[in-house]
């Protein structure tokens, strides 16, 4: 029993034995021979790689050291057996393998360079052959398949990658980190190179993909080749970048074109050294130049439109020791195939122009895998991607490009008025011929008017003139249109999007303002465009923009306030000047009932007022219902003065309509105007009568009251922020204070023995429409307004001195009226009122 027991517990201590070192070693692979032949001078380590795992976990097993090894290295005419603990070695585990080759002496085994040895575990591995050479002999690397360079940071999609360096100086020089499947076809490099291959675990190729394909003198640090056989583009760096280019060396990129094809050079970016001596370049060999090499510095515009293979080298210099400073440099080089017409030439000439800038450059566009790049060509060689060109000069354009619906033309011309002395009068704006004439279709031409505060500008359509296209409505049915904007400090002012043949002749603007030509997508301006706006300076004016239209017959006009889209800004007041010609009637409309604004500040209002003496007038809050659509027969003023409103969502907008028509005439209205004119023949008889009368009387009255020129009177507009300037038929200035009645007719009395005329003047109505200022907002309004805004009083402003006069009777100078016109403007006196006034 002992012995029996004694036997089963020996067993169960040996099966638990056993069982341990299973647990401990793990799921064993089948054992790996790796044989290293004595004359191959190459080292295989495996170790550890970026994730060390604890023992537990997985080690690697050799006869020897059981499985505790954490490093394993076979050294030439070694053969190892070894294996792993674990099932999953890739994920500890990499190897490294090191080979010499030696081209010092003797011959160099020329040709592809084999993977070996062959039956490798599957790890992570980097192959890593030093190929020695004498430091004045070159080895040329060809590969295959060929290269696409990338900075060290970067990976590759495969995770396959290539490392060449060179071991020229005292430590190695990295040439450049590299994938697959790029244009570096081969590299030279002088004094030996050091070439490593990094291939992942689950890669089974069994090619190295390089050759060492020849050895030769290259006097330089290396020369890389870039070998291009249809459309495509390729980024490159500078040697040990971006840690710094070596010292006073240089570097050589070799760029094959093939036929039909052009090359370009863009840099993308660089860092300059510190120089002590000499100074960093850029040299380029190029086909057909007689200024081989030609000297570029890295801030310089580099070649384009290069047609056949060309050299690029980078020149470093002796750094400063105490600051050195690192030479990096980045550029991307683009071949694409040559256009048809990318010879031909195209003449832009701005030599008359001024204050002109045109743009041409690549449309946005959407990513694709390869982008051609669209070159614009001032030059042989002198291209670029964007090309800005300025007035006074005369350029010859080509463009390299396989489709120029690609590209574009913005232009930018500035017209600027900075005194009244400027002499801007209906200047037209206009485009220079040729550049209507470029195969490239212009995007947009904008013309920038600019003045000081006391200026404003004015355009003009004379022939054409403009409609206003109705927000959120069809675009205009024209090949192009205006967009016109002006702007201030306090505010910018969107007027709307303008076509031709409309009804708008005239727009005037306070502040700087910019005009906006946009074509139609098809349209061919260098047959379409009609130069029809003019554009001139004026004093300036007191509302932010005043209209004038002139309606056709038979036609409706539309017309809105600026900025439709977001609403007025606050306290804005502007005008329309609506010209109706005689026999016809106009037909005004609002489109909405209400104005839809409620104010926080001041009162929203709009004015309607005929051009006429005793035109009717029509003013409206903005708490109160829009007129309703009415007839007027006489050119007419429609003015929209904002205030603030109480939100921003809720600001002023306004649409309004005018349609013309023959105007219809009363047979009464005939008859009445006919016993009318007999009546005033009937009068003026009785005049010339009484004149008769009493001429000899008047003969003798030699001290007789005469007319009297108050110089008194303040004689400027007044000038209000809001409220809009009154012109002479609002202001009153016409009406005379007292009018002696025995000096009515003076100028009918006989002037003869020496007597002296009197000053006369006769008091006659206004009969006709002015138009140099737009109407004024009722007295209640004004009187309101200035007290809660603080808006300049016109009381306290001056008239003008030629549009007041008063004739009373002889007074003392320190009696005489002061002509204090500005009381009509904001009292509304009846007839008694202004007749007792007269007496007193």
């Amino acid at each position: 029993m002992c012995g029996a027991g004694g036997t089963g517990g020996r067993l169960l201590l040996l099966l638990l034995s056993l069982l341990g070192g299973l647990l401990s070693a793990g799921p064993r692979a089948e054992g790996l021979l790796i044989a290293l032949p004595n004359a191959d001078n190459m080292t295989v380590t495996v170790k550890h790689g970026p994730v060390n795992p604890t023992p537990a976990l997985c080690n690697i097993c050799t006869p020897k050291e059981g499985c505790k090894a954490s490093v394993l290295q076979i050294l030439p005419g070694q053969s190892v057996t070894f294996n792993f603990s674990c099932q999953t070695p890739e994920k500890y585990f990499v190897m490294e393998i090191k080979k010499s080759i030696d081209c010092t002496s003797g011959p160099c085994p020329f040709g592809a360079v084999e993977l070996q040895p062959s039956g490798l575990p599957r790890l992570n591995r980097t192959f890593t052959w030093h190929v020695k050479s004498v430091r004045k002999i070159g080895l040329e690397l060809s590969f295959n398949p060929w290269l696409r360079q990338i900075a060290p940071s970067d990976a590759c999609p495969d995770s396959t990658t290539f490392s060449v360096s060179t071991c020229l100086g005292p430590k190695p020089s990295n040439i450049g980190t590299f994938c697959r499947n790029g244009s570096v076809s081969r590299v030279k490099v002088q004094g030996g190179a050091l070439v490593a291959l990094h291939l992942p675990w689950n890669e089974s190729s069994l090619q190295s993909g390089f050759s060492i394909a020849n050895r030769s003198s290259i006097k330089r640090l290396c020369i890389i080749e870039s070998t291009f056989k249809a459309e495509s583009s390729a980024v490159l760096l500078s040697a040990s970048y971006p840690l710094g280019f070596p010292e006073d060396e240089l570097m050589t990129w070799q760029f094959v074109v093939p036929p039909n094809h052009r090359a370009s050079i863009q840099i993308l970016n660089y860092t300059l050294p510190n120089c002590e001596k000499k100074e960093e370049r850029v040299e380029y060999y190029l086909p057909a130049s007689h200024n081989n090499p030609e000297v570029f510095k890295l801030a310089d515009k580099q070649p384009a439109n290069v047609a056949g293979n060309f050299n690029m080298s980078l020149q470093s210099c002796d750094l400063d020791d105490q600051n050195p400073r690192a030479l990096n440099l980045r550029f991307k080089i683009t071949v694409q195939l040559s256009p048809k017409e990318g010879n031909k030439l195209y003449s832009l000439d701005l030599t008359k122009e001024k204050g002109l800038t045109v743009t041409i450059k690549r449309r946005p566009r959407k990513f694709r895998h390869f982008q051609p790049v669209c070159l614009i060509c001032k030059g042989p060689t002198d291209c670029e991607q964007e090309v800005n060109l300025t007035s006074g000069r005369f350029y010859r354009l080509s463009f390299l490009c396989d489709n120029l619906e690609q590209l574009m033309v913005t232009a930018e011309k500035v017209l600027a008025c900075w005194s009244p002395a400027c002499n801007v009068k209906n200047q037209p704006l206009s485009m220079p011929p040729t550049l209507l004439q470029l195969p490239v279709q212009l995007h947009e031409f904008a013309w920038k008017l600019i003045a000081p505060d006391d200026i404003s500008a004015e355009i003009t359509s004379k022939s054409l003139k403009l409609q206003q296209q109705r927000f959120q409505e069809q675009s205009c049915n024209s090949s192009y249109h205006y967009d016109v904007n002006s702007a201030s400090v306090e505010h910018s002012l969107s007027l709307g999007v303008f076509c031709p043949s409309g009804a708008i002749e005239k727009i005037q603007m306070r502040d700087n303002v910019t005009i906006v030509l946009t074509p139609a997508p098809a349209a061919n301006l260098s047959t379409d465009f009609k130069n029809d706006l003019a554009v001139s300076f004026v004093p300036v004016i007191k509302e932010e923009c005043i209209f004038r239209v002139t309606p056709k017959a038979d036609s409706k006009v539309y017309l809105q306030t600026p900025n439709w889209d977001r609403g007025l800004p606050d306290y804005v007041s502007l005008s329309w000047n609506i010209i109706v010609p005689p026999k016809q009637a106009a037909r005004l409309a609002f489109l909405k009932d209400r104005m839809d604004i409620v104010c926080e500040t001041g009162r929203a209002y709009i004015n309607i007022k005929e051009q006429k003496a005793m035109g009717e007038e029509v003013i409206r809050r903005d708490d109160e219902l829009l007129p309703e659509p009415r007839d007027l027969s006489h050119p007419f003023w429609v003015n929209i003065s904002n205030c603030k409103p109480m939100t921003n969502s809720n600001r002023l907008k306004v649409q309004f309509s005018v349609v013309l028509s023959q105007k219809h005439t009363d047979p009464k209205t005939i008859l009445i105007a006919a016993v009318a004119s007999g009546v005033g023949l009937l009068t003026l008889g009785i005049i010339v009568l009484t004149i008769c009368c009493v001429r000899k009387k008047k003969r003798e009255n030699r001290n007789a009251t005469v007319g009297v020129y108050n110089a008194n009177v303040n004689t400027q507009m007044p000038g209000r922020q809001v409220v809009f300037n009154k012109g002479r038929h609002k202001n009153e200035s016409h009406i005379y204070a007292v009018i002696d009645d025995n000096m009515v007719y003076g100028h009918l009395l006989d002037e003869s023995n020496g007597s002296v005329t009197p000053a006369i003047g006769i008091y006659q109505p206004f009969q006709g429409y002015m138009e140099d200022a737009p109407p004024v907002p009722s007295p209640s309004f004004l009187r309101e307004r200035m007290k809660k805004e603080n808006f300049e009083d016109p009381l306290s402003s001056s008239m003008r001195d030629n549009e007041l006069y008063t004739f009373a009777k002889h007074k003392p100078a320190e009696q005489v009226s002061s002509g204090d016109s500005g009381i009509h403007l904001l009292e509304n006196h009846n007839q008694d009122d202004v007749a007792d006034s007269s007496k007193g």
